[in-house]
């Protein structure tokens, strides 16, 4: 995984609630085991029409609207726990998604898969909501180290399990974690 220690980049605003994981990657794309591809199927039934045409309505196929950042609203990642609905959002390019509550199996595929999930209070997402709306442009700085986002509208710190902290900051996924702390394992296993 890629290291994460500060992101500074625009957002994308998704202001809709309840969001579940069969709208972030529909269930007939999960034939593949391989995490290569998701990407370009992300949120498909809202980019794109029924002919394959892109939805020129859809806020990630208007092109004043980029970055690295989601900021949806309440509930995001609900429904089934696949973790494929992680992998799409990676796959787009999505590092950070902003929410004021996400579904646990969500948030813990996110954290597994190298995206950092950030809960805010609702106010705060509806005033971020509202200034990236209306200035497209304006930059979010997300800190990891210091648990916060700073944007034009203030900033918030936020909380994350320590240990998936760790694990992002030093890109690590489960195993490279493990192997981290090899010369420690094998010390204890010398001593029983």
């Amino acid at each position: 995984m890629e290291k994460f220690e500060k992101l500074v980049d625009t957002a994308i605003p998704l202001p809709v609630e309840n969001i579940d994981t069969d709208q972030i990657i529909p269930a007939r794309f999960l034939k593949a085991t391989d995490k290569k591809g998701f990407g370009d199927n992300v949120f498909r039934d809202w980019r794109f029409h029924k002919d394959g045409t892109a939805d020129s309505d859809f806020v990630l196929n208007n092109p004043k609207y980029k970055g690295s950042v989601l900021i949806a609203g309440d509930n995001f990642g609900c429904g089934s726990s696949r973790e494929h609905a992680a992998w799409a959002l990676a796959g787009y390019g999505f590092k950070v998604v902003v929410s004021s509550f996400f579904a646990d199996i969500f948030k813990g595929n996110a954290l597994n898969n190298g995206i950092l999930p950030i809960q805010v209070s609702p106010e705060y997402l509806k005033q971020l909501l509202e200034e990236v709306k209306q200035n497209p442009s304006s930059e979010l700085t997300i800190d990891l180290e210091n648990q916060t986002v700073t944007s034009t509208v203030g900033e918030v710190e936020f909380e994350i399990n320590p240990y998936k902290k760790l694990c992002l900051l030093n890109g690590y996924d489960d195993i490279d974690f493990l192997i981290s702390k090899k010369d420690k394992i094998e010390a204890y296993e010398a001593l029983v």
